[in-house]
Order: C-alpha cells, then structure tokens, then sequence
C-alpha cells in the first residue's frame, strides 16, 4: 500500500464540512477562553479567601497569642485579691501607718496588675448573680438560698476572666438550689 493510499483512505472515513473545520479553531478558542476566564476567577476568589483567612489569624495571634502568659499571671493576680481580703476592715483600722502603706502598696500593685491585663484584652468577671452558664463558669457547690433563684450565682469563690471573646479562666461560682420543701403532716411516714 502505498503513502497516497493510506491518506486517501484516512481521509475517507472523516466526512467533515469545510464549514466546521474552519470553525472548530474559533469554537475551540472560546472554550479554551471561558476555561481560562472560569480558572481565573477561582483563583481570585480563592486569593482573596486565603488573604481574608490570614487577617483573621494575625488579629487571632495578637489577640489571643497573650493567653498562656496571662494565664500565668492570674495566679499572682488571684493571691494578691487574697492577701487583701484576709486583711478585715478592723485590722486596717488598727495598723499602724507603715502596714497601713504596705497594704496600700498592695492595693494599688493589684489595680496596676488588672489594667495591664485589660489593655492586653484580659478582663476579670464576676457574675454574682446571673444565671449559671457552665461555658463561662465551673460550678462548686450547690447553696440553698432564698434571695436568689435556683440555678443562678449565689457566690462567686474565684473570679473568671475573659480574653477577647473566649473563656481564659471560669469562674468558680456557688450554685443557688431550690430551698427544700417544708415537710406536710398530710401523709405521715410510713
């Protein structure tokens, strides 16, 4: 068989208009265009959803890059609030002027203390009286009592603390219960 054969029976299976060739290149072009148009699009709309996700994670790290160290720091906050509060309003009025200072001194550091961590977005709560919400609050006990509604704060035994919007630290709170029910005479013990 020779070259001109083959071709000749190669080109007699394809039966194409003159027409579709020539407008095949254009067809194809268009299509090739569209892909690369739709290609594009993605890509740009996945840039700008890769750089919306990167501020979002750089504002995170600033806030929230703090959370360790200032976890750190609540523990020094809280014996500082302790040591004040084991000294009563007589002992105060008793000391003389150079432990009357010294707490004073104590004082103003624990002040000084809590706003720097509120500048650095850590702020102290304490719910005493709201409705328990065990995201923000680790309950410790369950306290009968009157002046406050069952499944609300009746005490508060450690402040909690916030950083941004997330929980750094519970607080640790006393659960006010229903009070018990008197006992009636109507139905006697068994």
């Amino acid at each position: 068989m020779t070259d001109s054969t083959a071709q000749a029976e190669n080109t007699e299976g394809k039966t194409e208009a003159p027409e579709a060739q020539a407008a095949d290149p254009v067809a194809e072009a268009r299509r090739e265009a569209a892909e690369f148009k739709d290609k594009l699009l993605r890509t740009l709309a996945e840039m700008e959803n890769l750089r919306r996700r990167t501020e979002r994670e750089v504002a995170d790290a600033r806030m929230y890059g703090v959370a360790s160290f200032a976890r750190d720091v609540l523990a020094v906050a809280d014996n500082m609030h302790r040591a004040l509060e084991a000294i009563g309003p007589e002992l105060r009025e008793q000391a003389d002027a150079k432990v009357k200072s010294l707490i004073e001194g104590v004082d103003l550091t624990e002040r000084e203390l809590l706003k720097s961590l509120e500048k650095n977005g850590v702020r102290k709560f304490s719910p005493q009286g709201e409705k328990f919400d065990p995201n923000v609050h680790q309950a410790v006990y369950e306290v009968p009592d009157a002046d406050v509604p069952p499944g609300h704060v009746a005490q508060v035994v450690q402040a909690g603390y916030m950083i941004g919007e997330r929980v750094l630290r519970p607080a640790m709170v006393g659960v006010a219960k229903a009070a018990p029910k008197p006992a009636s005479n109507d139905n006697p013990p068994n």
